[in-house]
């Protein structure tokens, strides 16, 4: 496993868990939701193959020790109600080390973002992993934007990545 993962983490109401296979279900109506991926173009248009893809992404990142998502499941309930985690990304030519989060839509309003998003930053700048942390969010998804603004980071710079107009919010150590 990576070093970049919050196994056995955990935040206020939220436990940190590496994903596994079995999570497939549970994560599938993020994609069933077309307002969970209106702002980021060139995912497959079948629900079942883009969660086929984010998948094997995240399991691929784990093998390559470059950060990965973390299921977060509600303490409360035992349920999942997102993912979470640090990602080793190049941007622009430069690796940096994000912030990255999705909560089911059903859990949307709730502050699991940015709970889950805080709680990666602290842990990143605690264990050293890098003087500055991004989050990487379309242009047009305010939400996510919001998350960033509150978990204390700024508009660094906008850019294209993976063919999507992005911001870039960085927040230093």
């Amino acid at each position: 496993m990576t070093k970049f993962l919050l196994e056995n983490q955990e935040s206020e109401r939220l436990l940190f868990r590496s994903i596994v296979q079995e999570d497939f279900d549970s994560w599938l109506p993020f994609y069933e939701n077309p307002k969970s991926t209106q702002y980021w173009d060139g995912l497959p248009k079948n629900a079942e193959d883009a969660c086929r893809e984010q998948f094997d992404k995240i399991f691929e990142r784990y093998e390559k020790g470059l950060g990965g998502m973390n299921a977060l499941v509600l303490k409360e309930t035992n349920k999942l109600v997102g993912i979470c985690g640090l990602l080793v990304q190049i941007v622009d030519g430069i690796e940096e080390l994000e912030i990255g989060y999705s909560v089911l839509p059903e859990y949307w309003r709730n502050g699991f973002a940015y709970e889950a998003a805080h709680k990666c930053k602290n842990f990143a700048f605690e264990n050293g992993f890098s003087p500055s942390l991004i989050s990487i969010i379309h242009i047009n998804n305010v939400p996510s934007q919001k998350v960033a603004l509150k978990n204390g980071m700024k508009l660094d710079k906008t850019t294209s990545y993976k063919e999507n107009p992005v911001h870039i919010y960085r927040t230093n150590n």
